[in-house]
């Protein structure tokens, strides 16, 4: 892909460019390859490269930003209604909603915690089911749609609910990047892009984004490999029977979290490339999978996936520490 082919988008900083926030790409590069995992949360303060992130994946992915839901919108807006122009002129005309639109793609909820928790609702049910429900003066209609739902919030400004919380399928503590060393080379990188933006306007022509770009062409390939062996990945019992174990440990309501631990490993092991997910994979998922479902962290309304917690997934999968 060259500079030339995404002219209005040249100053979208490359997904492979992006340093740090490991946990963030994960939890992205999870949710597209299994889609019933059922979004991303990422909660963090500002400045800390959660909408960066979005972007980016999404430009890689789908070649095309995300389709962005206002905090003001509408259940006509979401799920589809009638155009207002045509209705003032008696005339029926069906519009799509921005679900329908991200149909294929990434949907983004910036600062979901302030959306009507009635949208979130009904977003959240058509990524979990796949099926949009749209009704318009007594016709039904159901369109299969199928996206990556992406939501990020400001703890400082409010929660969400524990039963939207849950909804999640994974969820991202982000924050700012402490090691100094690893803040110069996030540094470093962004005045690298911003001068190869700047020779890109100029003469049409930069190799350092055109070397980002096929590192991000690679790096879709393996995401659709993934995607595509991860129904073929096998979970043996005693592995379901720890995802269980863990988040019945953390006191998860329901059983949501087990099913989610399950899933997240399997995509993580189709995206290593093996055929069996082992206690390796639940451990790295694990955090994702149940950081925003523990009842200590709910009662606080801290999302804080404490050593506690790490040796708790330790001990159980009987894995030593790092």
């Amino acid at each position: 892909m060259s500079v030339e082919s995404i002219s209005p988008l040249a100053n979208i900083l490359p997904y492979t460019l992006i340093v740090g926030q490991k946990q963030l790409k994960l939890a992205l590069e999870l949710a597209y390859i299994a889609p019933r995992i059922g979004g991303v949360l990422l909660s963090g303060q500002r400045g800390t490269g959660k909408s960066t992130a979005v972007r980016a994946f999404s430009r890689m992915m789908y070649e095309r930003l995300p389709v962005t839901l206002p905090i003001n919108a509408t259940e006509d807006r979401v799920v589809g209604g009638w155009r207002i122009d045509k209705l003032m002129q008696s005339q029926l005309e069906p519009q799509s909603g921005l679900l329908k639109d991200a149909d294929g793609s990434l949907l983004y909820i910036d600062e979901v915690n302030l959306l009507d928790d009635h949208i979130v609702n009904i977003i959240l049910d058509v990524t979990s089911t796949g099926v949009l429900e749209v009704q318009r003066d007594g016709q039904n209609e159901q369109l299969s749609v199928s996206f990556t739902l992406v939501g990020t919030m400001n703890p400082e400004e409010g929660g969400l609910r524990p039963q939207l919380l849950d909804r999640f399928g994974l969820m991202v503590s982000v924050t700012a990047e402490a090691n100094v060393d690893e803040r110069v080379k996030i540094l470093e990188t962004v005045l690298e892009f911003d001068r190869a933006v700047s020779e890109f306007n100029s003469d049409k022509s930069s190799p350092y984004i055109n070397k980002a770009l096929e590192a991000d062409k690679k790096r879709k390939d393996v995401l659709k490999i993934a995607k595509n062996k991860f129904s073929s990945v096998k979970i043996p019992e005693n592995i379901a029977r720890n995802c269980v174990k863990l988040a019945a440990e953390v006191k998860a309501q329901g059983n949501r979290g087990d099913y989610i631990i399950a899933l997240a490993a399997r995509a993580y092991a189709a995206l290593q490339g093996v055929e069996e997910v082992t206690n390796e994979h639940v451990a790295t998922v694990a955090e994702l999978a149940l950081q925003h479902r523990y009842s200590e962290g709910l009662q606080n309304n801290q999302m804080l996936w404490n050593e506690k917690y790490q040796q708790l997934v330790r001990d159980i999968l009987n894995l030593e520490g790092d």
